[in-house]
Order: structure tokens, then C-alpha cells, then sequence
């Protein structure tokens, strides 16, 4: 007998021209975060990265970044980079 593990995948980001491109942005990558393809307390890329692959500004992208930070999806340490929030009664991920 085999299972398949039920996986939500996110649509590629297409803007909507009639919304805040800096919404959409945010609603995609916390889209992506509740689907499981970034993972609780998983680095994120830089944010000049992000917003080249979201083909945005660099300020887009922080604006974006402001509201998911608003919403406790994502941390940024200085120096350290931005991650994704984690559960706080779970275990760090392993190193291995």
C-alpha cells in the first residue's frame, strides 16, 4: 500500500496591477511560508535577492518584508539575517 503526502504548492507571483504590488508581495511569501516551501526558522535570502526574484524595487521588497515582520511570519536579526518565525514551543532544527 503507498501514501502520497498532500503538498500545497503556491502559484508563480503575477501581480495584479490594481493592488499594492508590496501586498502582493507579502501575501505570496507568507503564501509560500504557510505551504511549507520555507519552513519554520528557515534563513530567508537577502532582500536585494527576494526582490530581484519578485522582479521589484528594493524598497518593494522592504515594505513587504515591514508587513510580514508586522505579522510575526518573519524575524530579522541585524547581522545575522531574516528568518522564518518558528513555533515557539518547538525544538531548533537539527544541523545535520
Amino acid at each position: 500500500m503507498s501514501f502520497s503526502v498532500l503538498t500545497m504548492t503556491v502559484p508563480p507571483f503575477e501581480p495584479d496591477p490594481l493592488r499594492l504590488v508590496y501586498v502582493q508581495v507579502a501575501e505570496h511569501i507568507a503564501a509560500r511560508i504557510e505551504a511549507g516551501e520555507l519552513p519554520p526558522r528557515s534563513k530567508l535570502p537577502p532582500e536585494r535577492d527576494l526582490a530581484e526574484q519578485y522582479h521589484v524595487g528594493y524598497n518593494t521588497l522592504r515594505r513587504a518584508m515591514d508587513v510580514l515582520r508586522d505579522r510575526g511570519l518573519i524575524i530579522t536579526m541585524h547581522g545575522r539575517g531574516t528568518y522564518v518565525a518558528g513555533q515557539p514551543d518547538a525544538p531548533p532544527p537539527s544541523e545535520g
